[in-house]
C-alpha cells in the first residue's frame, strides 16, 4: 500500500496550523497533551486528527497546549508515544492510526502489537496513552468512523484522555467522589446509539458501530 495524506513531520516538529512542537507546548489546566498520529492512511488519520483537536478546543482546552507527532505508520505510533510520555511534558497522549485488513495476517500482527505496545507505555510511564487506531476490515468501515455515521474515533480518544487524566488527578488528590466527564462516549449495550462523539461532539446515532 502506498502513503497518502500530508507530508510527514519529522517528530517533535509541529505540522503548520496543527498546534506546538513538543518543545513549545505549553501547560494547560489538565497539563499539555501529546498527539501522535500515523501517516500511513493518511486520507483517514488526518480526519481522526481534526476529531481529536475538535474535541480538545470543546473541552476547553488551548490549542497551543497540544504538539501533533507524525509517526510514518501506526507501527511507529508505540515508539513516539514512548517518546513523548518519558519527556514529563505531557498530561497524556493520544495516539491515531488506522490499519485495515489487507490480504494476508500483516494487518493483525500490527494490530496486536500496537495495542500491547501502547498500554505497555502507559505501565511504564505512569502517563495515560488512549487509543485511537482504527482496526477495520474495509476502506468504507474506516470512513464510517472517522467523521462518519459511527462518529469520529480521534474525538472520541481525546475525550477518553481528557476523562482519564481528570480521574488520575482526582486520585490523585484523594477526592471521594469519581470526576465525571463532560461529554458521552458511546454505550453499544444500550442499544440506542446514545453518545456517539463526532468531531467532538456527543451526537446519536442508531446501528452499529
Amino acid at each position: 500500500m502506498s502513503r497518502s495524506g500530508p507530508t510527514h513531520t519529522p517528530a517533535g516538529a509541529a505540522p503548520e496550523g496543527r498546534g506546538e512542537s513538543i518543545a513549545d507546548a505549553a501547560p494547560a489546566p489538565r497539563g499539555a497533551v501529546a498527539v501522535v498520529v500515523s501517516r500511513y492512511n493518511g486520507s483517514i488519520t488526518g480526519k481522526l486528527l481534526e476529531g481529536a483537536l475538535a474535541a480538545y478546543r470543546e473541552a476547553g482546552g488551548d490549542p497551543a497546549a497540544v504538539a501533533v507527532v507524525d509517526a510514518p505508520g501506526a507501527y511507529e505510533l508505540v515508539a513516539l508515544s514512548n517518546a513523548a510520555a518519558r519527556t514529563g511534558r505531557f498530561a497524556g497522549v493520544v495516539a491515531l492510526g488506522c490499519i485495515i485488513r489487507g490480504d494476508t495476517d500483516h494487518d493483525r500482527y500490527i494490530a496486536s502489537a500496537v495495542a500491547t505496545g501502547l498500554a505497555q507505555v502507559t505501565v511504564e510511564t505512569g502517563v495515560p496513552v488512549a487509543f485511537g487506531v482504527l482496526t477495520v476490515n474495509t476502506t468504507r468501515q474506516a470512513r464510517e468512523r472517522a467523521g462518519g455515521v459511527h462518529g469520529n474515533k480521534g474525538a472520541e480518544a481525546m475525550v477518553a484522555l481528557l476523562n482519564t487524566i481528570d480521574a488520575i488527578r482526582s486520585l490523585e488528590r484523594g477526592d471521594a467522589a469519581q470526576i465525571a466527564g463532560g461529554v458521552a462516549l458511546p454505550d453499544k449495550a444500550a442499544g440506542d446509539g446514545r453518545g456517539v462523539v463526532r468531531n467532538g461532539r456527543a451526537k446519536a446515532a442508531g446501528g452499529r458501530r
